[in-house]
């Protein structure tokens, strides 16, 4: 057991009176270690304090599959840990791995902090006062950067939802106008007193225009020869308004030769008869714009439940491909036309257990700082693969947002390249804690000439105790 004067030959207790000291060394413990033994781990909580008495300790941060090297403890009186006495949320910054045989005096977080309050308790209230300020900070930067997570989601759903919801707007507005009109000429071929033989070849004629809406002509020179001679065959038979019914006709794939069975079929109920043909082909348009337009809502509502995943169980079996097709429609409003999305995803990627919604946080996080560094134009590279026991993701870019310079502050608090205003800082930092902490995963980040890679690896089962 360490004595009271063996801790007063450390500089670090020059200040401490022997009774102080007596006090500190009973609530300890002497621990010695072997070189490769590691003392405290990585993102585990911080719940013990270790002051350096002999030996050599390296603190060695794990980053992706590498391993760096923060700092040493070389010197009796160098300490590390111990932060849960003033934060409960704190975690150890790196791993703690013994270079050289060694002791250091181990204490609990709990009574590192009843001994510096009984010690010295200004000088306690200030470190918590440090403590509790930072991450007051920490926490108000990170609810601004959700808000504007939240913001830009709901920005790019507004603007997604825009479109098809005026396009059904439109469409149900001119279907009224038409149905008006499709009634109006059910009068006009009633009384023109066509047979129900004869109707019923009308509508056979109809139903083989059915194909021709959808595969329409598409040379517009082909189209406008085709509307005149469809205008001039109209007039020579004595069809009224044939400007009106040409263009329709002729956009249904209606030629001369199908005008000529049509005549042979109705005779005199020929006008009526094209009339309301063409009131029904706009009917039928409109109501394929409302069906097409509606459908691009939904569409976008399920992409939106799929991004938040707000039915769906937390922890659950997950296809990552979905999640980054979901993020791609809720960011699309954000992809400029001059960047281009390639997509290269592996067929056999495993479904993992994993958080979901959180993973979509990453994805949005990693897609936007991408679209941020390339600007108006460039490549946006999606891929998928398995590997190890896991799914390894990619999102690469051909923009500069990061230099090699910067690799290794990239995950840092508050640490951006972004222009003032721009960027919290915080987006690859939370995308570290969501891959690392909470899904045991690997982050890691390559600069090479001509493209940046974010790589994410995750593992294909959900262990939080995970190393």
């Amino acid at each position: 057991m360490i004595t009271a004067a063996e801790l007063r030959a450390i500089p670090l207790f020059d200040k401490v009176d022997e009774d102080d000291l007596a006090d500190l060394a009973a609530r300890g413990v002497e621990v010695a270690f072997a070189p490769g033994d590691e003392l405290w781990e990585q993102n585990l909580p911080a719940d013990d304090w270790f002051v350096l008495l002999d030996g050599r300790v390296e603190l060695v941060r794990t980053v992706g599959y590498e391993e760096m090297l923060l700092g040493v403890l070389d010197a009796p009186g160098r300490w590390a840990g111990g932060f849960r006495a003033w934060d409960d949320a704190a975690v150890y910054l790196a791993t703690g791995r013994a270079a050289a045989a060694g002791r250091v005096l181990r204490v609990p977080a709990e009574a590192l902090k009843a001994w510096t309050n009984d010690w010295n308790p200004f000088g306690a209230h200030l470190i918590q006062g440090v403590f509790r300020t930072a991450r007051t900070v920490e926490s108000a930067a990170r609810q601004r950067e959700a808000l504007v997570a939240l913001g830009t989601l709901a920005a790019g759903l507004a603007h997604e939802l825009n479109n098809p919801a005026a396009a059904a707007t439109r469409a149900v507005d001119a279907l009224g106008e038409a149905c008006d009109r499709l009634v109006s000429t059910v009068g006009r071929l009633a009384s023109s007193s066509i047979s129900a033989g004869q109707l019923v070849r009308l509508d056979a004629l109809r139903r083989e225009l059915a194909g021709g809406q959808e595969g329409g002509e598409s040379d517009p020179l082909a189209l406008a020869d085709r509307e005149e001679a469809l205008s001039d065959w109209l007039a020579d038979h004595g069809v009224e308004r044939e400007w009106v019914l040409a263009p329709a006709l002729a956009a249904a794939g209606v030629d001369v030769d199908w005008c000529q069975r049509a005549a042979a079929d109705l005779g005199g109920a020929l006008d009526a008869g094209l009339s309301w043909l063409v009131d029904t082909l706009g009917v039928t348009t409109l109501l394929a714009e409302v069906k097409e337009s509606t459908h691009r809502v939904s569409d976008l509502v399920g992409a939106v439940k799929s991004y938040s995943q707000l039915d769906r169980a937390a922890l659950q079996q997950t296809v990552v491909t979905e999640g980054l097709e979901s993020t791609l429609v809720v960011l699309k409003h954000r992809i400029p036309p001059g960047v281009e999305v390639r997509r290269d995803y592996a067929p056999d990627v495993p479904r993992i257990e994993a958080i979901a919604g959180e993973l979509n946080q990453v994805w949005t996080n990693l897609v936007v700082n991408a679209l941020d560094a390339m600007g108006e134009t460039g490549t946006l590279r999606l891929s998928t693969r398995a590997e190890r026991d896991g799914v390894l993701v990619e999102v690469g870019d051909t923009g500069t947002w990061a230099s090699p310079q910067a690799r290794d502050r990239a995950f840092e608090p508050f640490f951006t390249t972004k222009g003032v205003g721009q960027g919290t800082g915080l987006g690859l930092d939370i995308s570290r804690r969501i891959v690392s902490g909470r899904h045991r995963g690997e982050i890691t980040i390559d600069v090479r000439p001509g493209e940046t890679v974010l790589r994410v690896w995750l593992p294909r089962q959900h262990d939080p105790a995970r190393p």
